[in-house]
């Protein structure tokens, strides 16, 4: 069996979910279309009819996700127009028998998802003897924004089973031959193609890549570990973070003096008394280049940073400061281009008396800061992320952009954000 690309349409409205599988089926080769759980769960089954009405000589697959009622839920998708019907791995054998049963009643496929499956070789095994078709080893997006991929699940399926084993979660065309060699025959892609701009080229690339076995970079759709959390930050703002952490808040009453684009990197923390200097200053001295000096200053004057110690943390190479407090020097700060946010702008200087501490968590209008916690900041705000979370965070971010991206270009091809959003459909009764 040759590998097969199968779109995943993960939306939750037919219009969109139409365009786009034109443009990946169509014109980018996709083989199989899949009517993906949301989209069935928002539209119904006539999300299957329309794939059908539209695709008639593409496989189209039924993401029903069943657990129960096996043959009921196959029958009608079936009926539909599925050619291939997706029932959950976790479902009882019962279920999954007459799941099969139905599927051969009516002509159809059936695939078993190994979704959150504790042994899925074990579970693959099972099911392919009660005459499951093909078996999906799928990572879910919660787990994809841990960094977590499905390379090692894939080779132990693949070898436990003799029937066609298929490949879901964070598969772009970067890691899709990669995936084939493990010993999937179906590459089943969703965010790759249904996010990017021109879901044309997206499936032609993957289709490339699973056809030739090479890895072709992409700069979207990669999900980063710990070690690269800055690469993604680099590529996101303070809103696409705060969407992504559920319209978390910015750090109150802080403002930009100078943003220079945005700045991102590890938090060297300071809480000093009003006007006290001296803490921020030793800051400098204890901080690593690409740093960002947090001071909890209580949110007054007198300032606690200036032109001086700008031009230190600059020779430092430091990414930027932030001071829930006061701030002077500005028109210098300004010229030397230093990304610099604070409460209040104020000539008054303070004194150095030493009060405060390096390095201790603080808290800034509700929001606490720990030692080494990420910082995001743009003109719009500046986001707090813990550093326990921040590849998560970061992932969940690049997910919000990716979107926006693609929303993006279908705005420009002649929608309106209210069509594409179907306000009207989902406002609150």
């Amino acid at each position: 069996m040759k590998p097969i690309l199968q779109v995943a349409l993960d939306f939750v409205d037919l219009k969109r979910a139409l365009a786009l599988a034109s443009e990946a089926a169509s014109y980018g080769g996709a083989d199989w279309i899949e009517a993906g759980t949301p989209l069935i769960k928002s539209e119904g089954l006539e999300a299957v009819r329309s794939l059908k009405r539209l695709f008639p000589s593409k496989t189209i697959v039924a993401d029903m996700k069943t657990m129960d009622v096996g043959r009921a839920e196959v029958e009608i998708a079936a009926k539909a127009g599925a050619d291939v019907v997706g029932v959950l791995g976790a479902a009882s054998d019962e279920t999954i028998k007459e799941a099969i049963a139905a599927a051969r009643n009516y002509g159809a496929r059936i695939i078993v998802d190994l979704i959150e499956v504790k042994n899925p070789a074990a579970r693959a095994r099972e099911v392919a003897n009660l005459g499951a078709d093909y078996v999906g080893v799928h990572i879910p997006v919660d787990d994809q924004m841990k960094g977590r991929t499905c390379l090692d699940v894939v080779s132990k399926v693949a070898a436990a089973v003799s029937i066609p084993v298929a490949a879901a979660g964070g598969i772009t065309c970067e890691n899709a031959a990669a995936v084939i060699r493990a010993g999937a025959t179906i590459i089943i892609a969703g965010g790759s193609i249904t996010k990017s701009p021109d879901a044309r080229s997206a499936a032609v690339r993957i289709k490339k890549a699973i056809e030739r076995g090479v890895k072709i970079s992409t700069g979207r759709f990669r999900r980063v570990v710990e070690k690269n959390v800055l690469d993604a930050l680099g590529k996101v703002s303070s809103a696409n973070l705060s969407d992504a952490l559920h319209r978390a808040s910015p750090l109150k009453n802080i403002f930009p003096v100078y943003a220079r684009g945005k700045i991102a990197g590890r938090a060297v923390t300071v809480r000093t008394a009003p006007g006290d200097w001296a803490k921020p200053v030793q800051a400098i001295d204890a901080a690593a280049p690409g740093d960002i000096i947090v001071i909890d200053a209580y949110g007054v004057g007198p300032a606690v940073w200036g032109e001086l110690a700008t031009t230190s943390a600059i020779v430092k190479k430091l990414a930027g400061v932030i001071i829930h407090g006061g701030i002077r020097d500005v028109s210098d700060i300004k010229k030397l281009k230093f990304p610099s946010y604070a409460s209040l702008i104020t000539p008054q200087a303070g004194e150095p008396k030493g009060f405060g501490e390096i390095g201790v968590v603080i808290d800034i209008g509700g929001i606490k800061i720990a030692p080494q916690d990420w910082i995001l900041a743009d003109e719009d705000g500046v986001m707090v992320i813990p550093r326990e979370s921040a590849v998560e965070s970061s992932n969940r971010a690049m997910d919000v952009l990716e979107k926006e991206e693609r929303l993006r270009a279908e705005i420009k091809s002649g929608k309106t954000l209210s069509e594409l959003a179907e306000l009207l459909k989902w406002e609150k009764k």
